[in-house]
């Protein structure tokens, strides 16, 4: 799968709604970083594709980026069964976000939603 420009609110709902898992790449087109990582991404989106992989300009949309409290990027953050299970600053190589999302995939999310549901 191809990424997904995200630019609103409502767009971000739809996709973590449609999605079990949804990767999402907080970047600027001035960023160094940034240019790096969006060919991994983009790269290693083609080998998930039971996953979606979207981005968000936070030049652009920075609404969007600015609910999620980024202040430094790049920024990943993934979801899967519409909870934020991830969220880092810096650039992954390609091999740590496979493996990343390895383990996102084999979390036991009935153990993660005792866990949220014990915190609050």
């Amino acid at each position: 799968m191809a990424t997904k420009d995200l630019t609103t609110v409502a767009e971000l709902e739809q996709t973590l709604e449609s999605n079990d898992i949804v990767l999402i790449d907080f970047w600027a087109a001035w960023c160094g970083p940034c240019k790096m990582f969006g060919p991994i991404y983009e790269k290693v989106s083609l080998q998930h594709p039971d996953a979606a992989f979207a981005k968000v300009n936070t030049e652009e949309a920075q609404e969007l980026a600015g609910s999620f409290g980024v202040s430094s990027i790049p920024t990943l953050a993934i979801f899967r069964d519409n909870i934020l299970v991830f969220k880092q600053p810096g650039m992954l190589p390609e091999v740590a976000l496979n493996d990343l999302i390895k383990q996102v995939k084999e979390l036991n999310m009935d153990k993660v939603r005792a866990e949220i549901a014990e915190q609050k």
